[in-house]
């Protein structure tokens, strides 16, 4: 499967329109993605999916204000690219919501490797876009 480019933003807010706080990706691929997502809340592990977004679309994974500094992404298009990485968490093919990361195989899901995307410290909204390898960076 061929490796996918990935560019991570912050969200920006303009003057006067009323700030949200949430955890965001948005598709700025030319095809259909499958999204997951994981994080803790200090004491345990939760991963949950899938979202399918259509191109062009963003869609809000997690809402409220930021309560970790590290969140985890998987995704998938339909055309057999990924965005991974070396975290591993475990999902199931279907609609999920699993609590902890270990013994994956033993509980009965899949072990995938997701990439880590480090908000900061203060971060109370994230947004995550996901691009093409041929598509040039925005800023």
């Amino acid at each position: 499967m061929m490796r996918r480019a990935l560019l991570v933003a912050a969200l920006s807010f303009c003057a006067g329109a009323p700030a949200r706080a949430d955890f965001r990706l948005c598709n700025n691929t030319s095809a259909r993605v499958s999204v997951a997502i994981a994080y803790t809340d200090g004491r345990a592990w939760l991963s949950e999916g899938w979202w399918n977004l259509r191109p062009s679309l963003c869609e809000t994974l997690l809402r409220g204000p930021l309560a970790a500094q590290y969140y985890y992404v998987y995704a998938m298009d339909e055309r057999g690219g990924e965005w991974k990485g070396k975290a591993f968490m475990c999902t199931r093919d279907r609609e999920f919501r699993i609590d902890g990361r270990g013994d994956c195989f033993a509980r009965g899901f899949d072990r995938t490797g997701f990439f880590e995307i480090d908000t900061g410290r203060d971060a109370k909204s994230w947004t995550v876009q996901l691009t093409d390898p041929s598509a040039a960076p925005t800023q």
